[in-house]
């Protein structure tokens, strides 16, 4: 697959962002940005801290200062204040995806993986945290907009597996693999804990290596 048709196919499933409640009680946009901003700020916080269900709305007026009696000219409820925090978290564009970077044949593979992991550790820890705390909580509409977003991306990674190991034929087990290295996105934020003592290179280019190993493992087999 061309470089041009994963940057095309990215960028449609970047626009499947969470529909978000259309609110227009303020005019003041730079007001109405201000007060989301404290909004979210402290609903990240609160979910990460708290979870989901047991955060209430009154809990995060109290954190981000913003009134209870006036919040709802911001949000239309706690799950609109999800949809907003996941939109700016998990579905940030400024990260680049995997296959983007695989797209470009001049980088090794385990260093493409290793960009990859490098970035999204350093830049959506807190949206990857929160994504994986957070779906059971989803309504069944975010549910789809997560999964048709999802499923184009693995389809992309997929694509890119194939392309870079030479294979014509649609192998199963590339499949299996681009989620497995999606899911390795989550191991530093989720399992940082067990080892921060360890210097983040070190267990960045350990899991880059061992993905790429999989990988590779396939074109033999």
């Amino acid at each position: 697959m061309s470089s041009t048709k994963v940057t095309d196919r990215l960028r449609a499933a970047r626009s499947e962002l969470l529909k978000e409640a259309d609110i227009r009680v303020v005019q003041n946009q730079a007001l109405i940005d201000d007060r989301r901003k404290q909004i979210c700020d402290a609903a990240t916080e609160l979910f990460l801290e708290k979870g989901f269900a047991a955060t209430t709305i009154r809990d995060i007026c109290a954190r981000s200062n913003v009134n209870q009696a006036s919040i709802y000219d911001y949000i239309a409820n706690k799950n609109d204040i999800l949809r907003r925090v996941l939109n700016q978290l998990w579905f940030r564009e400024d990260v680049q995806m995997l296959p983007e970077i695989l797209a470009d044949d001049s980088i090794p593979l385990q260093e493409a993986i290793e960009r990859f992991l490098r970035q999204s550790w350093k830049v959506k820890r807190k949206g990857t945290l929160l994504a994986y705390r957070c779906i059971p909580h989803l309504l069944p509409e975010d549910r789809k907009a997560l999964r048709i977003r999802e499923a184009a991306l693995m389809k992309d990674l997929s694509d890119q597996l194939h392309r870079r190991l030479g294979l014509t034929d649609e192998d199963p087990r590339l499949d299996i693999l681009a989620n497995l290295v999606a899911f390795l996105q989550a191991f530093g934020p989720m399992r940082d804990w067990l080892h921060r003592d360890l210097p983040d290179e070190t267990i960045i280019r350990t899991v880059s290596a061992g993905a790429a190993a999989m990988i590779e493992a396939v074109k033999g087999t």
